[in-house]
């Protein structure tokens, strides 16, 4: 009898892509997030931390951030599932495109 360790959802090849790629979203979001608040731009970060409760500032918008770029990514990523990897964007097994001849029936 062999015992796995591994929870029953990481089993699932979709939902491990969709969780691989919501990390990667994440931690897209947490770099943005910081480096806005260290670069300063258009003194955000002491506008956030001017405020009584910067905590809620800081978490309203990296929950934005996290749901912009955690979907980003696990969109691309389910788009990307049948694209074959040599780069080229085509198919697998398919040739170049060719125009069809077509009659039409004009009087």
């Amino acid at each position: 009898m062999r015992v796995t360790t591994r929870p029953v959802l990481f089993r699932v090849a979709l939902f491990r892509l969709l969780a691989i790629n919501l990390g990667i979203g994440v931690t897209i979001s947490v770099l943005l997030v910081g480096g806005l608040l260290w670069l300063d731009m258009g003194g955000l970060r002491h506008l956030i931390l001017a405020d009584r409760s910067p905590a809620v500032a800081l978490g309203l918008m990296l929950f934005g951030f996290v749901v912009t770029f955690g979907s980003a990514a696990m969109g691309t990523a389910i788009m990307a599932i049948g694209r074959h990897q040599s780069g080229d964007g085509r198919p697998p097994g398919k040739g170049k495109l060719a125009p069809l001849p077509v009659r039409s029936k004009v009087p």
